[in-house]
């Protein structure tokens, strides 16, 4: 591959820590070797047209240096091309990396990654999720979760992760099954009321959050996870077992496999690995290979998978 990388950084991520691993990484990819560009859109949208040009003028990588807010943006730049995808995590959430093995916390581990990916010319195939033109690896949210969404990004205040935790107290507030029409496959429409519908691509969105435990990034085919009507006490009962994925197994709780699913519901935003989609109704397809990732070979999650 050509020798030159182009880091794509938010300066902001992880309450101004990407900046500082931006130039940690920068610093491990140029003792390795490389020559090493950094882009910095106005803002979102700008920071995809100057990706979209070094991928277009050859770069031989592109590295996301922030959260998986950062990873969406550098997904619309290089998804569906033969240029490989480098993630530096900084943000709060980084659940792309994690769902990767990609080293937490540790900028230069990050970068020394990408560097021995590059030199020995391999990287992972994996699938991406596609709405439209927008791109995700991570989770579709809709219902319950991406209304706690809407509303914290509604709020001024407070700043971080703390807003959506008062967003969520206040949805639960108005708690109530939404009905819902799903269509996996081109098969018959499914009607039904639930809290949520997750459609992973990967395993967890949030920081950690497994909602779609058993989700594989290769295997062609999204996992999509029913979180039935509940009411406030159940729901918080069974919440911290998302952290583990053990919510699985909640008799509230359904899991589907599909390469293609047809959401719609009344009122409902979808938000794709954090970012807003548009309201259902939305179709969502697996991509498989659509990404080529400098990352190293991880062992999926063993246990049995749905079969639903």
């Amino acid at each position: 591959m050509s020798g030159d990388i182009t880091l794509l950084i938010n300066p902001a991520a992880g309450e101004g820590g990407g900046a500082r691993a931006a130039l940690r990484a920068g610093r491990v990819l140029r003792d390795a070797g490389f020559l090493v560009r950094g882009l910095v859109g106005a803002d979102a949208d700008d920071a995809v047209d100057r990706a979209r040009a070094a991928v277009a003028q050859g770069t031989g990588a592109l590295v996301a240096v922030g959260g998986d807010g950062m990873v969406s943006l550098a997904l619309r730049a290089i998804a569906g091309t033969a240029t490989p995808l480098g993630i530096v995590p900084a943000g709060t959430g980084n659940d792309m990396a994690r769902a990767c093995g990609l080293p937490l916390g540790d900028p230069g581990a990050a970068a020394r990654v990408i560097a021995a990916a590059c030199k020995a010319g391999t990287h992972r195939q994996l699938d991406l999720g596609r709405v439209g033109d927008a791109w995700f690896g991570g989770v579709l949210a809709s219902g319950f979760d991406s209304r706690v969404n809407d509303r914290g990004n509604r709020m001024r205040r407070p700043r971080g992760r703390l807003r959506y935790d008062i967003a969520m107290v206040a949805e639960l507030g108005r708690l109530r099954g939404i009905p819902y029409r799903m269509r996996l496959d081109g098969g018959p429409w499914r009607e039904f009321d639930a809290t949520l519908v997750a459609v992973g691509n990967g395993p967890s969105y949030g920081g950690g959050m497994r909602m779609c435990a058993g989700a594989r990034l290769d295997d062609g085919l999204f996992d999509i996870t029913v979180v039935g009507e509940v009411d406030r006490r159940t729901l918080l009962r069974v919440f911290p077992r998302v952290y583990r994925g053990t919510h699985l197994g909640h008799p509230a709780v359904s899991v589907h496999r599909a390469a293609e699913v047809v959401l719609d519901a009344p009122g409902v935003t979808g938000y794709a690995d954090g970012e807003p989609l548009g309201p259902l109704p939305l179709t969502a397809r697996c991509v498989p290979g659509a990404l080529r990732l400098l990352a190293p070979e991880t062992r999926q999650p063993s246990g049995a998978r749905p079969a639903g």
